[in-house]
């Protein structure tokens, strides 16, 4: 068979988007969160002369927002406040030394509260510490004992198990069998084996359930209060006020920065002679005006955005329940004549502000679901409709996953098994074996 092999010229034309530097750097302005914006701006007048920002731009973003409430910013200086904060580790170091005799004994305690960690359990092995120590294993654990009793109750735990019968054993108000079924029937209570425990105490079920219950009121990390909670500081982009039955949507001024050149270091160095400092100033002039411009594409795609979805969710704004309707990436897309990617940064870690509370501007779409009846019907409404059905239901023989799609049915949602059993776990709605009560 011969083989031939020919080759042929032919021209073709082909249209490509080319994505300048400049082009990539607007699209990661706009998927910039306030946070972002205010740290990238800030970068780009360190490294630009020319580029002036007003100093009530930083005193807007110093400002901490909370749902429903914004405050209003108030010079402070930071350097004159003392931290009171105290950490576990410190908090555990003074009771040891308030009450405990400086001892041998003393010093071990210390040296073994180092390696408890933050939730305020003792991971390591005390024979693994013996060893590293050099210390024989009863001395650790008389010090361990001095550990857990301090505050905290259930600091020093080596397990989860240990950390809740500290707990219960300080605790004066606790079910009388707690701390029996603690300790012998752990397994069995997280397995809700209760009728094998019932028959093994001689107790009823409704005993079992009142220890259980009894149970979720412990901590299980008692070092976690101590965990120093930096807050979170929102700046929202947009913000929504209700005139009469009108919505009016606005930018957040904080969020606009007002930026200006520096025209006096410009004028000071634009009739200069030496071509390296002209090119300079060429450079950075012109930095500043595609920052100046990116950042206004920037305001204006987002409140394009935020416009549109206030048209489509109209109702979560006025209506007290404050429902969503089935809202896409792509109906926004389509309607503003721009990418789904656009739309997709402009949303996500942007948020809007409202009277009632600050919500990310993803929060409002939501997917569609079919309905009998041929209406759109939102996710939103489905899980609505579980949760009512899991709260009105018989705490003795709750709902089964299949049982909650036929009652769907009855209402006119269709929905899967397994579709309802994932709304359920994102609700964190335990499955109905684990629903159960028997009081």
């Amino acid at each position: 068979m011969k083989f031939e092999q020919q080759l042929s010229q032919k021209q073709r034309q082909v249209q490509q988007l080319a994505l300048t530097q400049q082009l990539q750097q607007s699209l990661k302005v706009l998927q910039f969160s306030g946070e972002e914006l205010f740290e990238f701006i800030n970068q780009q007048t360190l490294e630009n002369p020319l580029i002036e920002l007003n100093s009530q731009y930083y005193n807007g973003l110093a400002r901490k927002n909370t749902l429903g409430n914004t405050s209003t910013p108030v010079e402070t200086n930071f350097g004159q406040i003392a931290d009171t904060h105290h950490s576990f580790f410190e908090y555990l170091l003074a009771q040891v030394h308030l009450n405990y005799r400086d001892t041998p004994l003393r010093k071990l305690v210390i040296t073994l509260i180092s390696y408890l960690d933050n939730d305020g359990f003792l991971r390591t092995s005390l024979h693994d510490i013996s060893d590293e120590l050099q210390k024989s294993y009863i001395e650790l654990l008389d010090a361990l004992t001095l550990i857990q009793q301090l505050d905290p109750a259930g600091v020093g735990a080596r397990n989860l198990q240990e950390c809740l019968m500290l707990q219960t054993e300080r605790d004066n108000y606790a079910p009388s069998i707690a701390y029996i079924i603690l300790e012998s029937y752990f397994d069995q209570l997280v397995e809700r084996k209760w009728l094998e425990i019932s028959k093994q105490l001689e107790v009823t079920l409704e005993d079992v359930q009142k220890v259980f219950d009894y149970i979720q009121t412990l901590s299980p990390a008692p070092g976690g209060f101590f965990q120093k909670d930096e807050g979170l500081y929102i700046i929202p982009d947009l913000k929504v006020d209700i005139v009469g039955n009108e919505i009016v949507l606005k930018s957040t001024r904080s969020i606009q920065p007002p930026l200006k050149l520096n025209e006096e270091y410009f004028d000071q160095f634009k009739e200069t002679t030496d071509l390296d400092v002209k090119k300079f100033l060429k450079e950075k002039k012109q930095n500043y005006e595609w920052l100046k411009k990116t950042i206004d594409q920037r305001g204006n795609t987002i409140l394009r955005v935020g416009e549109c979805i206030v048209r489509h969710q109209k109702a979560f704004f006025l209506e007290e329940t404050h429902p969503l309707r089935p809202l896409t990436l792509k109906e926004i897309a389509d309607e503003l004549a721009i990418h789904e990617s656009t739309v997709s940064r402009s949303v996500n870690h942007k948020y809007l502000e409202t009277s009632f509370g600050i919500f990310e501007l993803k929060h409002f779409f939501v997917a569609k679901l079919a309905s009998e009846s041929g209406e759109a019907i939102s996710t939103q409404q489905a899980k609505e409709h579980l949760v009512q059905f899991i709260r009105n239901e018989d705490k003795r023989k709750p709902l089964s996953d299949q049982k909650v799609v036929e009652l769907m049915k009855s209402v006119g949602i269709n929905l899967s098994r397994r579709t309802v059993a994932k709304y359920r776990e994102e609700l964190g709605i335990l499955g109905s074996s684990k629903r159960k009560r028997f009081d």
